[in-house]
């Protein structure tokens, strides 16, 4: 026996972080995660379903119509996640795949560019007591944690020297 909660649709969207054109990466992941967990992501993994004709049997018109579903649910549940300034700049399709690949065209270079402004952020970065120590390696760790989001592997080795070359001589025990 199978239990399901059943967890409406919009509440999906909203713990979705909002797509603004400028992070790419961390949407798409989570708009993967949530309509694979919604079983919806079927359009996504298939391409278009093929027409039903009076040779389909049953198995197939399901497979057929639930990719139908998917694929319109999908759309709404990625519309949904975007900004309004971003919204008009991205053209209307009528399918999720050609959707996604747009968007993953127009947006992805973005990505790019965020990642040189992070890898700045982090080499740059000092600590000059106007915080904890934690609170600096909370923001440390935050900036790489996006970096991971948007593919750039940091070893953590890299972390530590990030963190302790930038701190002031008193702290030189580290």
């Amino acid at each position: 026996m199978y239990l399901f909660a059943v967890i409406p649709f919009y509440s999906h969207a909203w713990s979705v972080t909002l797509f603004n054109g400028l992070n790419f990466s961390e949407c798409h992941e989570q708009v993967k995660f949530h309509l694979g967990v919604m079983d919806l992501d079927l359009a996504l993994l298939n391409e278009k379903p093929t027409v039903i004709t009076d040779k389909s049997n049953k198995d197939e018109n399901l497979f057929i119509n639930h990719g139908k579903h998917s694929n319109i649910l999908s759309l709404m549940f990625m519309r949904m996640n975007v900004a309004s300034n971003t919204k008009s700049s991205i053209s209307q399709t009528e399918s999720v795949r050609k959707y996604l690949m747009f968007v993953k065209e127009r947006f992805r270079s973005t990505d790019k560019s965020l990642v040189g402004i992070l890898m700045t952020e982090l080499m740059t970065m000092k600590f000059d007591g106007s915080c904890s120590m934690q609170n600096y390696i909370i923001e440390m760790t935050c900036i790489l944690a996006r970096l991971w989001t948007l593919g750039m592997k940091v070893d953590d080795t890299f972390l530590v020297q990030f963190i302790l070359n930038p701190l002031p001589l008193e702290y030189g025990q580290f």
